[in-house]
């Protein structure tokens, strides 16, 4: 069936879209956060054109086809466009993303990942333990350093208080994983990650400058922590660059950052080919962690969770009341939404409060 209508649903934060074909089916996808309402334009501009009065299930090649432009806003505007059209596949089989996938929806395990790096180390480990009594927790992600930081902490001597706090707080049965958000050179990763080991840290995301590929592959090899990236790349070359060089052991693609399912998809093909587990990037609680849920809960190489964001609306107030039911993990664990497509139903509430705009076959 052919593309009939695109439409958008923006803020500058986040966008929703919404694809119908020439039957009047639809579905629903979400392009990246972070001016969402530019990469809303561009989806307009230079994807629309190419999908519209295309078949649904025979896409052309649009990033080849816009060749000039091969940046993130490309990536993240197609990633609008192919997660609906994956949600109107499931809604037309009356499946699951993941079941058409050949996976089976049922809970996964999650670390409850923290974004906050202004927070001193004793109420982030006070914060933690309680989230873990709450929601049963059993792994958790703090960040270290400075985001691109040059080898710079957030302030002297955050990340060597910050370990031990945390460490104590959650005792020694709790995965505890870092992100680092390419703060350092190859040499201070190595002796960060020295530390991070000492305390039983089992995943070091993004060490150095995520391009910085070789330098990251160096850390890799010199520490027994495995070694996480992959977020920001948008490129399959670089992927498989990333991955000949054995750069990470565990890959973290974002399905919005990339450009979709589809893509991610390949990408997760990749690392199953180098025996290397996918965690998906998903720190928010926009779609992007459905999206990851459903992936996780079907490739043959997942890791041993799902990132799931600890940060309350307040902190990130963009990502409520998007879609219900909302996401809330029990006994550290959240379901594969297990109903057509992506499983949710978007609030039209949302949708009254952002900018539409619509873009239609001649």
């Amino acid at each position: 069936m052919k593309i009939a209508e695109i439409e958008t649903f923006a803020t500058k934060d986040v966008a929703l879209v919404r694809v119908r074909t020439e039957d009047g089916a639809e579905g629903w996808g979400q392009v990246a956060p972070y001016n969402a309402d530019i990469t809303a334009s561009v989806l307009h501009r230079q994807v629309a054109p190419h999908a519209l009065g295309a078949d649904e299930d025979a896409l052309p090649p649009i990033l080849e086809r816009e060749h000039k432009f091969p940046g993130s806003y490309l990536c993240r505007a197609l990633g609008g466009l192919d997660t609906a059209l994956w949600d109107l596949r499931g809604k037309r089989e009356g499946k699951s993303v993941c079941e058409l996938l050949g996976g089976t929806p049922r809970p996964l395990r999650v670390y409850a990942s923290s974004m906050r790096r202004d927070i001193e180390p004793a109420e982030e480990a006070a914060r933690l333990a309680g989230l873990r009594e709450q929601h049963g927790y059993d792994a958790f992600k703090i960040r270290i350093g400075r985001e691109c930081g040059h080898d710079e902490d957030e302030w002297p001597g955050r990340t060597e208080a910050l370990l031990p706090a945390v460490r104590q707080a959650l005792g020694d049965d709790v995965d505890l994983l870092v992100d680092a958000n390419s703060c350092y050179t190859p040499a201070k990763a190595i002796e960060v990650g020295r530390l991070l080991e000492s305390h039983g840290v089992v995943h070091f995301e993004e060490p150095c400058p995520y391009w910085e590929l070789e330098w990251t592959a160096e850390v890799a090899r010199a520490l027994d922590v495995d070694v996480a990236g992959g977020e920001q790349d948008t490129s399959l070359t670089t992927w498989r660059r990333m991955l000949e060089l054995r750069a990470v052991d565990v890959a973290q693609p974002d399905v919005c950052y990339l450009g979709g399912l589809t893509r991610t998809l390949e990408v997760a093909a990749l690392a199953a080919a180098a025996g290397i587990p996918v965690v998906p990037h998903s720190a928010n609680l926009s779609l992007v962690t459905v999206f990851a849920l459903h992936l996780m809960g079907a490739i043959p190489n997942p890791g041993r969770y799902v990132e799931l964001s600890i940060e309350p609306d307040s902190y990130y107030p963009w990502q409520n009341g998007i879609f219900e039911p909302a996401l809330v993990a029990r006994n550290g664990h959240l379901d594969v939404p297990d109903g057509p497509g992506w499983g949710v139903e978007i609030r039209s509430d949302w949708l009254a409060r952002a900018d539409r705009r619509t873009s239609t076959a001649e």
